[in-house]
């Protein structure tokens, strides 16, 4: 099997490949795709999807936020999951933590089925209703539970075979800018984040296999954002925290990422540390993207393959599973 993936994640328009999108993925620099609700009807068609692709080309990864609530890409055939926080509040009521465990198993174990490599989740964001982005896509408001949750989530994730992703890096509940619409700037200094925006990473350090960065400016820290900064991956992430997993950008077209040209923009990532790219949206870009990659001679990368799924899991068996509809059976009681 080629270890060796381009460290350039692209999204498509459709529910099908465009021949354009057949090039692109061809390019070497292209290491994954990920699914939006534009890409999806159903359960077959989005397997259907993924074979294609993946026909094209074995060293690829398949990413999608499902992450329940207001942000759940595949709804048809899927189960509907509540936000975190409801689901986290159920748990607590009802005595019931392992229920988070057991949710983390659904979403993933129905993404396997699919072929789906990569969930972005969990959220490790600590918010109730301070951000206009975060809100109840948080599991918490308090940094403990936020990490007793989420340990839970992944536990489930990891069941099912699927590798966890935390985001933002390091932190995006603490402000009401939602970033993919404006520039996002965060006032709190290094001491204050590290005793509760960054302790889920670090509580939690050897069960992320991977970080994405928020795009968020903590002006009394550092004059980038993560996904641009040495200091937030070299010095923060990998050096003081330890943390040794993949370090992917959140999505370079957001609004918080700049107003730079993209070449610049990803060249920025790649040099901070970032092992992946996201870059949705701006199809118009990504050949300048990968023209400047390969000016700069960006070398592939060894280590995302790390993140593809850990087996196959049979979608007929896992639709008539009694662990499913047990779960399922308390999700209704979450919604009534």
């Amino acid at each position: 099997m080629n270890k060796e993936y381009g460290r350039l994640m692209i999204d498509i328009e459709g529910i099908s490949l465009s021949d354009e999108d057949k090039l692109l993925i061809e390019s070497k620099h292209i290491g994954g795709i990920i699914f939006f609700t534009r890409n999806f009807t159903s359960f077959d068609q989005i397997k259907d999807l993924v074979d294609q692709i993946k026909n094209i080309k074995e060293n690829i990864i398949i990413a999608v936020d499902q992450e329940g609530g207001r942000v759940q890409r595949f709804n048809k055939d899927f189960t509907k999951i509540p936000s975190m926080q409801k689901v986290s509040e159920y748990a607590k009521n009802n005595d019931d933590i392992l229920f988070l465990k057991e949710i983390g198993w659904l979403i993933s174990s129905e993404l396997v089925a699919a072929g789906i490599d990569i969930n972005f989740a969990p959220v490790l964001d600590i918010d109730k209703n301070t951000s206009s982005i975060i809100g109840d896509r948080a599991f918490s408001d308090k940094a403990e539970e936020v990490v007793f949750f989420a340990s839970k989530f992944i536990d489930g994730m990891h069941e099912a075979g699927m590798k966890s992703t935390g985001k933002h890096f390091p932190g995006h509940g603490g402000i009401y800018e939602d970033s993919h619409k404006e520039i996002a700037k965060d006032s709190r200094n290094l001491d204050e984040l590290l005793q509760s925006d960054i302790k889920p990473y670090k509580e939690l350090l050897k069960k992320l296999d991977a970080v994405m960065c928020a795009h968020v400016l903590y002006s009394l820290i550092d004059s980038n954002i993560p996904s641009f900064s040495n200091y937030w991956i070299k010095d923060i992430l990998k050096k003081e925290i330890q943390y040794d997993g993949l370090v992917f950008s959140d999505d370079l077209s957001m609004f918080g990422a700049g107003d730079e040209t993209y070449p610049s923009k990803a060249m920025k990532s790649i040099n901070a540390g970032c092992d992946m790219i996201l870059v949705c949206n701006s199809r118009k870009e990504i050949n300048n993207i990968i023209n400047a990659f390969e000016e700069n001679e960006v070398s592939l990368s060894n280590k995302i393959y790390k993140m593809k799924k850990d087996f196959d899991t049979d979608w007929i068996e896992l639709k008539v599973s009694k662990r499913r509809t047990i779960i399922k059976d308390k999700l209704n009681n979450i919604r009534s």
